[in-house]
């Protein structure tokens, strides 16, 4: 079980590396193609305009061809983007590939919680559907430590390194290798039975139930049939109330995940060198910090794989959303308090710089214990067998466009009104994540799918 869900977390580890592995390059993107603010912005985000298109597709296409199936094609979209990123000659087809890329980033934001869900018991639900965070937070931590290996052995971002090539372009060739152990793992693991089922496929399905679920029985194929549109399978309509509009829970997993990224978590994961430089850190600096808080991501999201299944998903969430808020005010402050340098820049004393520094970390802890694994654990098994792969297409895409909203408007505002402005306005979104929480949020802990 823990295999196959691992198997299926890969594709998370590549979205972490593949969203998080531009950090360390954009100094040297900036340089290879003469980029000014503007342009370094829309080549840092666009990955996410490819993403929210790879989301939107990847949930009908999952429910047509298979979650496995997907997966296959996702790993190898992976490797064939990040060897064409690495070599692009022009800023042009830089981003061309970028958005290519994206496309695999956001299948895998689909497919593997949507996988990972459909294959696991209820009493561990949470825990391994977890596995899925955890994949992209060691793939952001593995995305800056390498950005930082590959700098620090080449002598710089720009400077030429092993075949000529610059550090930067290595940043994104190395990704080829974790792509190609996922398109081989993927090629070994069992059909999700919810899907097979949904394909008429009941024996097969039967067979892989009893494989990840020993002691399951025909009882639990009908369980699954009942909660399936007879004679075809899940299809993008599906979600259509019958009042008209979208469904209520549809809107519940749009307005999480849109919350997850307008708290402005990845402000700090693509741009974090930016940031630590505009305060008054050292390049060097800057990329060492970068490899601290992907440590702290990785630790918040084992405390939350912990949890998760104890506490549950709803009281996890709401005290995130304090705890983001209390450190996002703490950064904001000392951000807003410091004279400005240059436009974009602030000069923090060497205690506020520390002050800011443990603030920024106890902000991503936060988040990691919480919004980062609860979100995921939530679109994976909120909705019904009918419309879990289109309804986690459509938040995700929600997900992907709210994340390019934040990745291209964050330089724009640190050069307009400095570092504190932004941190304020993502203040304002952790307190709103609180109460949308409060209210909207229903406990899933222990329930199994059928019964959504």
């Amino acid at each position: 079980m823990t295999r196959l869900a691992g198997t299926a977390s890969l594709g998370g580890f590549l979205f972490g590396f593949d969203s998080a592995v531009i950090n360390g390059a954009v100094s040297g993107i900036r340089q290879a193609y003469h980029s000014g603010s503007a342009g370094t912005g829309f080549a840092v985000a666009a990955i996410l305009l490819g993403s929210a298109l790879g989301a939107l597709v990847a949930g009908p296409l999952a429910d047509h061809i298979g979650r496995r199936l997907t997966m296959i094609l996702t790993a190898i979209v992976f490797a064939i983007t990040a060897g064409w990123s690495g070599l692009a000659g022009t800023a042009a087809i830089f981003i061309v590939a970028r958005f290519l890329s994206g496309t695999a980033v956001g299948a895998a934001s689909v497919v593997s919680p949507a996988y990972i869900a459909e294959i696991s018991p209820a009493r561990i639900r949470g825990r391994l559907a977890s596995l899925q965070q955890l994949g992209i937070v060691v793939g952001i931590f593995v995305a800056l430590l390498s950005d930082d290996l590959i700098a620090h052995a080449a002598g710089g971002v720009s400077v030429p390194s092993w075949i000529g090539l610059d550090a930067w372009r290595w940043m994104f060739l190395v990704e080829i290798i974790p792509s190609a152990v996922f398109a081989f793992s993927a090629l070994v693991v069992p059909e999700s039975p919810r899907y097979l089922v949904a394909a008429g496929r009941e024996r097969e399905a039967l067979r892989v139930l009893q494989r990840v679920q020993p002691g399951e029985t025909e009882q639990k194929l009908q369980e699954i049939r009942g909660t399936l549109s007879a004679g075809r399978k899940p299809r993008l309509s599906d979600l259509r109330a019958a009042t008209g509009g979208v469904l209520p829970i549809v809107w519940v997993g749009i307005g999480l995940s849109v919350l997850q990224q307008f708290v402005g978590i990845n402000s700090i994961f693509y741009y974090g060198a930016v940031l630590w430089q505009a305060v008054g850190f050292t390049s060097a600096s800057s990329l060492g910090i970068n490899v601290i808080t992907g440590t702290v991501n990785i630790i918040s999201t084992l405390v939350a794989m912990a949890l998760i299944d104890r506490v549950g998903r709803k009281p996890l969430l709401l005290w995130g959303s304090v705890g983001m808020a209390v450190n996002l005010a703490i950064v904001s402050v000392v951000f807003a308090m410091a004279p400005a340098a240059t436009p974009g820049r602030v000069n923090l004393s060497h205690a506020s710089g520390l002050v800011a520094l443990f603030a920024a970390n106890l902000y991503v802890f936060a988040f990691g214990v919480s919004w980062g694994p609860c979100v995921w654990v939530l679109l994976g098994e909120m909705f019904s067998n009918q419309i879990r792969g289109a309804a986690l297409a459509v938040a995700a895409f929600a997900q992907w466009m709210a994340n390019w909203t934040v990745t291209v408007t964050f330089p724009v505002v640190l050069d307009a009104a400095g570092p504190g402005a932004a941190y304020a306005i993502y203040l304002l979104f952790a307190v709103l994540s609180f109460f949308f929480v409060k209210r909207k949020i229903r406990e899933s802990r222990g329930r199994a799918l059928e019964e959504m």
